[in-house]
């Protein structure tokens, strides 16, 4: 694990050379002599509950970054649409300057937790050292390695406090930003964004600009900054087979009673086999295929399966080589490529993201059970459609004999169909992809290479899914996606944690940001120059 770990001279490592560029190490310098109240006021921030359900806290998270952000001369306030926690929006600087304008999106909100997996209550933050050992504050301060726990120190409010901080360190250095920006901090990305449609459409004119930074994800695994140009879509489903009424004796009932858990595993077989490949006809029908520019961008990214392999104690991964167009030798008419991590979350996916069917261990019966549940997500790839997705799913559900239904089913509708299955959708939203060649991705890509002091690692897309179609095919905008977390946080698990040097790290890169060419008037995209008044 040697060669994965230390990193030297990386933006997110501990030993980089102080930087050459003044805001950069205006940042930096910032950071270090106030790093304890930052790390105080971090927590703080972190100790708000922040579940986008629980509509009390949730408010105080909002109205406590809107405060933050009025107090370093933001002119900002909540955007409010009926039903949703309220979106933190504001602007710093000259809003109809010639130069770009940017919009800077996070979000406030978190996962749902377990308490009881948790190693300390989610919402009381601690700070431990590499080893897991409890450190205090002033400890964490001398260490960049250590970590702070709680939900949300890595997704997604970390960035919200690195924009603040490097907000502080510009003003304390006598810098002001050198473009316009906007902020857009959401309150339910976690929940599955299901009110920013309406939120977009209802405040379409404040959200004018030549690009959106989507402050979400994880660094690469290699501890190197990345930055990403797009994001699979998502959609889910709750599924649940009925069996018998009542539970039966396995024995006396066994192989006569239809089994809910014997059908639910043999459906799931049917849907996905061993190498991640994907058994629904037609379902790779509309995955768009990948440009040169991105499949050459793909194969630069560093190859970490190994080490991860490793790290995770896995014995293999998914997906087989499989045959793809030759980037080096057109002439050939397939070459066979290894898959890699990143290539794998080109196409999309199927995860079983949760089984339950009556019980194990010294709980387990033996019986014939009611119900069988499974919880599945679909990562989506441009260009395929939630809406597209979810009616193949039924359609090859029903051709394997089973009847769907909305709701849970009466007597007349159970005698009536051998086989039966209740689904329940969530909405999703699609994959998007920007250009990775624009001016403003190589604005973008400057700015955080001064900060880094290196070179990037430029992704297509991001594993995971954030609503970027919104801003790219709904606003007409390009956006590019920021990670500044570990990649090892825990993110939607239990004991989520932030590495420090992560934070510093993003720190000076929001500085280089606030900081980065504006483009002039020339260089604005058609796009934003049109929606000008």
């Amino acid at each position: 694990m040697l060669p994965f770990l230390v990193i030297s001279a990386l933006f997110l490592g501990s030993g980089a050379a102080p930087s050459s560029d003044p805001a950069v190490a205006a940042a930096a310098q910032y950071r270090t002599a106030h790093a304890a109240q930052i790390l105080h006021d971090y927590a703080d921030l972190l100790a708000i509950p922040n579940l986008a359900s629980d509509q009390v806290n949730i408010r105080r998270n909002a109205e406590r970054i809107l405060a933050l952000l009025v107090a370093r001369g933001v002119n900002a306030r909540l955007l409010e649409v009926a039903g949703a926690p309220p979106i933190v929006y504001g602007e710093l600087g000259p809003q109809r300057s010639p130069g770009r304008t940017i919009i800077i999106y996070a979000h406030y909100d978190g996962q749902p937790v377990d308490a009881s997996q948790w190693s300390s209550p989610p919402w009381q933050p601690v700070f431990r050292d590499p080893q897991g050992k409890t450190i205090t504050l002033d400890e964490a301060v001398r260490n960049p390695e250590a970590r702070i726990y709680a939900r949300s120190a890595s997704d997604d409010k970390a960035p919200i406090e690195a924009i603040l901080v490097a907000l502080d360190a510009l003003k304390a250095a006598g810098r002001q930003p050198t473009a316009s920006f906007k902020f857009f901090f959401e309150g339910e990305e976690e929940a599955g964004s299901p009110h920013l449609p309406s939120a977009i459409s209802r405040y379409r004119d404040l959200l004018k600009g030549d690009a959106w930074l989507i402050c979400d994800g994880p660094v690469h695994q290699t501890r190197k900054m990345q930055v990403y140009f797009g994001a699979r879509g998502v959609t889910g489903v709750e599924m649940t087979i009925y069996g018998p009424i009542r539970p039966l004796h396995s024995g006396h009932y066994g192989n006569w009673a239809p089994n809910p858990a014997a059908m639910l595993v043999n459906l799931l077989a049917a849907m996905r086999d061993d190498n991640a490949n994907i058994r629904i006809p037609h379902f790779y029908d509309d995955v768009r295929p990948l440009t040169p520019a991105e499949r050459q961008a793909v194969a630069q990214i560093p190859d970490i399966d190994g080490q991860l392999r490793s790290e995770l104690q896995i014995g293999r991964s998914e997906m087989p080589p499989q045959k793809v167009p030759c980037p080096q030798n057109p002439s050939a008419s397939t070459c066979v490529e290894r898959p890699t991590l990143q290539s794998a979350i080109m196409l999309p996916a199927l995860n079983i993201r949760g089984l339950d069917a009556g019980h194990v261990g010294t709980k387990a019966q033996n019986a014939v059970m009611t119900e069988a549940h499974a919880s599945l997500d679909f990562r989506l790839v441009p260009d395929e459609k939630p809406e597209r997705v979810q009616q193949l799913v039924e359609d090859f559900i029903r051709a394997q004999g089973y009847a769907i239904v909305r709701d849970t089913p009466d007597a007349a509708t159970r005698l009536g169909n051998a086989k039966l299955i209740r689904m329940d959708w969530e909405p999703g939203y699609p994959a998007a992809r920007s250009d990775m060649a624009s001016p403003i991705a190589q604005a973008v890509v400057a700015a955080i290479e001064r900060a880094t002091g290196s070179a990037l690692i430029k992704a297509p897309t991001l594993g995971g899914s954030v609503p970027m179609y919104l801003f790219t095919d709904v606003l007409k905008t390009p956006a590019i996606g920021v990670p500044i977390a570990n990649h090892d946080n825990n993110q939607h698990a239990a004991n989520e944690n932030l590495r420090l040097q992560n934070l510093w790290g993003a720190i000076d890169v929001f500085a280089a940001i606030l900081t980065m060419d504006n483009g002039g008037a020339g260089q604005r995209s058609p796009a934003a120059a049109h929606q000008e008044p």
